[in-house]
């Protein structure tokens, strides 16, 4: 579950000031001691510098993250500059194309638990980095099965959106919820479905969101969509109510998962699990309204390979509609 999330504009060389500011915030919030937080702010200053220098400009996420590797900070650097030719290159420590010092990528992977990059010349670069409180660099567990982002619309301090995923003993179940409008009564709604999710989310698709739908009467409503990926039986049992979207991604094969009329806590006519089928591994993808209908992993050879919140970011950052809450969640399994 992603909570306390920032997007910082980084046009200007000022504003890299502000990302380090925000990283030593962000990592006092996470738990990191004054060590760990110093190697935050390097990481923030380092990322935002090259979205300057490299990239034109662009955006820095910031956010703590929940998942199976463990818990901690989260930065994201996303531009649509003209990429990197020679990713080698830019991650060895001092390289530079811009006539600086150049600690730049090779600075930021080398402090970070976990590090990832996206680039394609012409289309812009996306770069991960992870810090753990607590862990030693270079002991990073098993990359995790999921990841993603989930960003208040500009204006509001809290996003009306929310999600969650639990792994169990047969496979993965995420859900994502939009609570209806934004800001804090939104975000109460959206909290509510998640609340009911982590203490129901063994049960059957099916049984999660009628309990949820419950949860929430006292609420605005959400719409709110649950996913089970079963490697096992190589299905994936889907359950929605409103415009949360859901997309199945294995073997080359896109579909389009139902999400049924009507809304959490409100009306809901109908709760009906869909089951799919797949072959080989499985990707699940799963975004509020606030993302564009018409983005597709074809046009980024080589991101379905990536660490899941890269490939997560990677789609915000070219189809987020800009004017509401979005989340973006993407979770695999084999």
């Amino acid at each position: 579950m992603e909570v306390a999330a920032l997007a910082i504009p980084v046009t200007e060389p000022s504003q890299v000031a502000e990302a380090r500011r925000a990283a030593l915030g962000a990592a006092a919030a996470t738990g990191l001691d004054d060590t760990e937080a110093g190697r935050a702010a390097i990481i923030a200053t380092e990322l935002a510098t090259n979205l300057i220098k490299h990239g034109g400009g662009g955006e820095l996420i910031i956010q703590r993250f929940r998942d199976e590797s463990g818990k901690g900070l989260q930065c994201i650097a996303l531009d649509k500059g003209p990429g990197i030719t020679d990713l080698n290159a830019c991650l060895r420590d001092g390289f530079s194309t811009a006539g600086s010092a150049g600690g730049g990528l090779g600075a930021v992977r080398r402090l970070s638990h976990a590090f990832d990059v996206f680039s394609r010349p012409g289309k812009g670069t996306a770069v991960l980095s992870r810090l753990f409180p607590g862990r030693q660099l270079g002991a990073d567990a098993k990359p995790p099965d999921w990841g993603g982002v989930s960003l208040p619309v500009k204006g509001e301090q809290q996003c009306g959106d929310n999600w969650a995923i639990r792994r169990h003993d047969d496979g993965i179940t995420m859900m994502v919820a939009d609570g209806l409008g934004h800001g804090p009564v939104a975000a109460e709604a959206a909290s509510a479905a998640v609340a009911c999710f982590e203490i129901n989310h063994q049960r059957p698709v099916e049984e999660i969101m009628s309990r949820v739908h419950d949860a929430l009467r006292a609420t605005r409503g959400a719409a709110v969509a649950v996913a089970r990926i079963h490697p096992s039986a190589r299905t994936v049992d889907y359950v929605g109510i409103g415009n949360i979207a859901g997309t199945l991604i294995s073997g080359g094969t896109v579909r389009k998962m139902v999400s049924l009329n009507g809304t959490a806590g409100h009306v809901a006519r109908r709760i009906q699990k869909f089951s799919y089928e797949y072959a080989g591994t499985a990707l699940v993808l799963m975004h509020s309204d606030g993302l564009q209908s018409g983005w597709g992993l074809d046009k980024y050879p080589g991101l379905i390979v990536r660490h899941p919140a890269l490939i997560s970011a990677v789609l915000y950052r070219d189809f987020a509609r800009g004017r509401d809450d979005v989340t973006v969640v993407t979770a695999g399994g084999p």
